[in-house]
C-alpha cells in the first residue's frame, strides 16, 4: 500500500488563557490515504475545526508531527507552510469567502493566476460549468443565491487541482435542499478528480457518505 498522503502523530493543541491552559486536542493521531473520503465528527467545541486546521497547515500544534505527503509541515515556517498548500491543498469554508468585488469567474480564476496559471480564465470557466453555474459567470456574489455561492467556492477549489481538499461545515448555511446538491457536487468532484477529500460536519447524512469517520470528543479521538 502507499504511503498515506496525511500522517499526524500524537498532536496537541493547547491554548493559554488569561489565568489557565485550555487543552483542545490531545494525543491524536491518524492515517489517511490518497484520494479517501474521511468525515470529522463530534459535538460542538469538541476540536474538529482545531483538528482540520492543523491537519491543512493553517495552523501549528502544541505538540506532535504532521505530514503532508513527503512534507513535515510542523518543522516549517508559515512561508514553507503557505508553499506546501498552494501546490497540495484546496479549501471550502462554511462562510464562502468569496471576494464581492470579483465576479465568480474572476474568483474562481484569481487563485491559479497567482500561481501563474496560463490557463485559469479557461480553467475556472470550464469548472463553473461543471457545478451548473456557466449562465452565472459575470456575476458577483451578492447577485448569487448561498447555494450558488457555495458552488463557486466548490469550482474555486477543484479548478486548482488540489490533492487534498478540506471543507469545514460545506453546507451548513444552507438550506436542506441546496445542502443536498452541494454534497452531490463535492462527492462527484472528489470521485472524478481523485482527491482526497476531508470534511468537518455536524450532518449525519454528509458524514455517512463519506468512507471513514473519525469521532473527536472533548480533544480526544473516540476510534
Amino acid at each position: 500500500m502507499p504511503a498515506p498522503i496525511i500522517r499526524a502523530h500524537q498532536l496537541s493543541k493547547t491554548v493559554r488563557t488569561a489565568d489557565h491552559s485550555l487543552s483542545i486536542l490531545e494525543d491524536v493521531s491518524i492515517e489517511i490515504q490518497a484520494g479517501e473520503s474521511l468525515a470529522i465528527v463530534g459535538p460542538s467545541g469538541a476540536g474538529k475545526s482545531t483538528l482540520l486546521g492543523l491537519l491543512a497547515g493553517l495552523d501549528t500544534p502544541t505538540g506532535g508531527q504532521i505530514y503532508l505527503a513527503d512534507y513535515n509541515i510542523t518543522e516549517m515556517d508559515e512561508e514553507g507552510r503557505a508553499r506546501v498548500r498552494a501546490e497540495l491543498v484546496g479549501f471550502v469554508f462554511q462562510t464562502f469567502q468569496l471576494l464581492e468585488s470579483l465576479t465568480a469567474l474572476e474568483n474562481v480564476a484569481l487563485p491559479m493566476e497567482l500561481q501563474g496559471e496560463p490557463e485559469a480564465t479557461d480553467r475556472a470557466r470550464e469548472f463553473l460549468g461543471k457545478v451548473g453555474l456557466a449562465e452565472r459567470l459575470s456575476h458577483y456574489p451578492k447577485q448569487l443565491s448561498g447555494g450558488e455561492q457555495q458552488r463557486v467556492a466548490l469550482a474555486r477549489a477543484f479548478a486548482c487541482q488540489p490533492k487534498i481538499l478540506f471543507a469545514d461545515e460545506p453546507t451548513g448555511n444552507l438550506d436542506s435542499i441546496t445542502g443536498g446538491k452541494v454534497s452531490d457536487l463535492l462527492f462527484e468532484l472528489n470521485q472524478q478528480s481523485g482527491t482526497t477529500l476531508i470534511l468537518v460536519t455536524h450532518e449525519q447524512r454528509l458524514a455517512d457518505r463519506c468512507d471513514r469517520q473519525l469521532v473527536i470528543d472533548s480533544g480526544h479521538l473516540q476510534n
